[in-house]
């Protein structure tokens, strides 16, 4: 199951740095384009659409490489039971937050593909298509988070590299 669920996160990361490519490739063509007299519509939404799928499928890959800012203020001067007590609350809570984004994202993927919105720039995309990104980048952070509470709870959770306090 670990082998799985860190190719997951992994998966997911790898797919951000396709993405933030993709970024890229949209803004140099949109730039090309411009110089050489041709206009291809719709670079600026993918654009868009990709940078959006980058930052979403990043978040679980962030999250378990301990590279997600965290406010340490209060936890940091905490050990023993009252540190692991605080952890669990603050995962319950980031996993019901995420939880509940992801939920809405998919919620959000489903009514665009009902009311069939498209988007309103020359691409005419429909939005359920990139929505998907948020959907599925939202759903990894639920799961990695939910990774990190059951590991905290086995007491086999890992510490960031900086993370001087421990039981």
């Amino acid at each position: 199951m670990r082998k799985a669920l860190d190719g997951l996160y992994l998966g997911a990361g790898w797919l951000a740095a396709l993405f933030m490519i993709g970024v890229l490739a949209m803004v140099l063509l949109s730039i090309v384009s411009r110089l050489a007299g041709f206009y291809v519509p719709g670079t600026d939404a993918y654009a868009g659409y990709a940078m959006a799928g980058a930052g979403f499928l990043a978040l679980a890959h962030t999250l378990k490489s301990h590279e997600h800012i965290r406010v340490t203020l209060i936890i940091g001067k905490l050990t023993g039971g009252a540190r692991r007590g605080m952890e669990l609350w603050a995962l319950s809570v980031a996993a019901l937050m995420a939880g509940a984004l992801a939920w809405f994202s998919w919620r959000l993927v489903w009514q665009s593909h009902q009311f069939h919105d498209i988007s309103t720039s020359a691409d005419a995309t429909p939005l359920w298509i990139p929505q998907i990104l948020m959907g599925v980048g939202c759903t990894v952070l639920f799961i990695a988070l939910i990774d990190e509470w059951v590991l905290e709870v086995r007491a086999k959770r890992m510490r960031a590299a900086g993370d001087t306090r421990h039981e």
